[in-house]
């Protein structure tokens, strides 16, 4: 798979050049209109690095539960000693290894007198900044491995410019730790398969141990590793010294590892790539949460994900003629539209490869403008693009750039607001507990809150009874009747937590309770999976 570095793309079909020209497309003595020409690795790094931080900062709404329920919530227990569990961790379908990163990054936060709510809110976000940074180097570096260095800087423009990479990933979901080693993996995969690579066996190595430990976080990730092992499975010489000499030992290494890890954590014996398998595949009982259709990821999701990266990912497909990393894409895809429960970060570690090849078209489409800005003789002294090029890094940036900042910073953001509110007002004893009435799982528990008091939620853990109907449904069906029953014991909380939609109906029953509104966030403009949820209303019980 690997291409001379030296090479650039060919303008496009039926293009004509001189001799002349096509020596220099040979010897890549072409102008490289590219956006970070002549740039070292590490000024890519720092660039990508400055990017990611800034990228972080301006993340401030709600995405998935997992972002702080699967990691932040535990690390908080973890480095706390106080933080909500959910029922995953109960039946050992969770590895400790992704939560404890942050647990470490916890414990020295109180170390130097950090934990404050700001810090606590911004620095696990900010540590997954510089993880990205390092998945936006290696996706560089993998396509110019593959490629050259005129795709790697235009696919590193594809990641840094698409909104679902801005949007999602230096938040503290393992998916997007996920997506950082996969690109990692790659490289290095790769690296062993180039002739000129004097350290082939130790690349080898060192795929093989990311790939074993992407698989420790994610188990999810064994299917695209699955695949990229058979591609030269069934054409190495030596079948059985690969996988009993390397992908046994590094993998039961590894294994070992988090299977002691958890043991420690757990306090009795976990094995929790099994439990995983038996919940998400054997049981498919991801689909409690809700199902798609099965072209889902092909019509909708991944193809949102893209936005208008895709024609430029499709077409650099069929140009680079690269079917078995195009392969990874479909195998990936149709594997998970297997699976009735669906969601779009469950995708996102092939999202940089389909965004490598949205590169490779550009980095056509630039070197073909050059060439007919070189033909023409026409000058191009008052832009570093000629128009036609201009005009699609443009359509590309007023396209993704207005979607990367409303849902970074508009959208679902009362989740997150609502929390740092509380989370300011809890030190001076003004708030002693709440109650969540909202979907379970609407908002950030005690990692942002980071104070010791009694909280409540609607529970929507699965059940194997038949008919059984969750609280989170239960209240949802009958929002009064529930709610009475809930504050019927006398013992009320000082401060109620509710989206709009239900408040118009719980009204007066919290008037009745002596609650008056204290405060109002904006959530949303439009609704996801339910009613619209505009906004989110703080309570507060009369005279605290």
């Amino acid at each position: 798979m690997k291409r001379r570095p030296d090479a650039v793309p060919p303008p496009l079909v039926g293009d004509s050049v001189d001799g002349e020209q096509e020596e220099k497309i040979v010897r890549g003595g072409s102008p490289n209109i590219s956006p970070f020409s002549g740039w070292s690795e590490k000024r890519v790094f720092a660039l990508c690095l400055a990017f990611r931080v800034t990228n972080a900062m301006f993340v401030q709404t709600y995405f998935n539960p997992d972002e702080h329920w699967q990691s932040l919530e535990v690390a908080h227990r973890i480095a706390f000693g106080y933080g909500h569990l959910t029922w995953e961790w109960k039946n050992g379908i969770r590895s400790y290894l992704h939560p404890l990163i942050f647990a470490s990054l916890y414990k020295i936060l109180f170390f130097f007198g950090l934990d404050v709510p700001l810090f606590m809110v911004k620095a696990p976000r900010l540590l997954q900044s510089l993880f990205s940074a390092f998945g936006d180097l290696y996706l560089y570096k993998l396509s110019c491995l593959i490629f050259n260095e005129s795709v790697a800087q235009w696919a590193l423009f594809s990641q840094l410019a698409n909104w679902f990479m801005f949007f999602c990933i230096t938040r503290t979901l393992s998916n997007s730790l996920e997506t950082v080693l996969t690109t990692m993996g790659l490289f290095y995969w790769l690296c062993s398969k180039d002739d000129s690579n004097r350290s082939i066996s130790n690349s080898r190595k060192l795929a093989l141990f990311i790939a074993a430990l992407t698989c420790a976080i994610r188990p999810t990730s064994a299917i695209t590793w699955l695949y990229i092992g058979l591609w030269d499975l069934f054409v190495k010489r030596e079948r059985l010294k690969f996988i009993f000499l390397e992908v046994v030992p590094i993998g039961a290494l590894v294994l070992a590892f988090t299977c002691l890890l958890d043991r420690w954590m757990y306090g009795s014996w976990v094995f929790v790539p099994l439990n995983f398998l038996r919940f998400n595949f054997l049981s498919s009982g991801g689909d409690y949460y809700g199902t798609h259709k099965w072209h889902w990821y092909f019509t909708q999701g991944f193809t949102v994900m893209l936005f208008t990266f895709l024609p430029f990912s499709v077409v650099g497909i069929y140009q680079s003629k690269e079917w078995k990393l195009s392969g990874l894409l479909a195998w990936v895809l149709g594997v998970y539209s297997l699976l009735g429960h669906k969601e779009f970060r469950f995708v996102l570690p092939v999202l940089p490869v389909a965004l490598m090849f949205a590169g490779y078209s550009l980095a056509t489409l630039s070197n073909h403008y050059s060439f007919d800005y070189q033909r023409k003789r026409l000058p191009c002294t008052c832009s570093r693009f000629p128009s036609r090029m201009s005009l699609i890094i443009y359509v590309l940036l007023l396209t993704n750039l207005p979607m990367a900042l409303y849902m970074s910073l508009v959208h679902q953001r009362g989740s997150e607001d609502v929390m740092k509110f509380l989370a300011s007002e809890a030190p001076d004893q003004k708030v002693k507990s709440i109650l969540f009435l909202m979907p379970c799982h609407a908002t950030p528990y005690y990692s942002t809150l980071h104070h010791n008091l009694s909280m409540r939620f609607m529970d929507c853990s699965p059940s194997d009874e038949d008919g059984y109907v969750d609280e989170s449904d239960r209240f949802m069906m009958d929002p009064v009747g529930f709610t009475s029953n809930m504050l019927s014991d006398g013992q009320l909380p000082s401060h109620i937590v509710l989206f709009d939609t239900k408040e118009k109906q719980l009204k007066e029953l919290l008037n009745s309770l002596s609650y008056k509104e204290i405060k109002r966030f904006f959530h949303a403009h439009f609704k996801v999976d339910r009613d619209l949820q505009s906004s989110i209303a703080v309570y507060s019980l009369e005279g605290l």
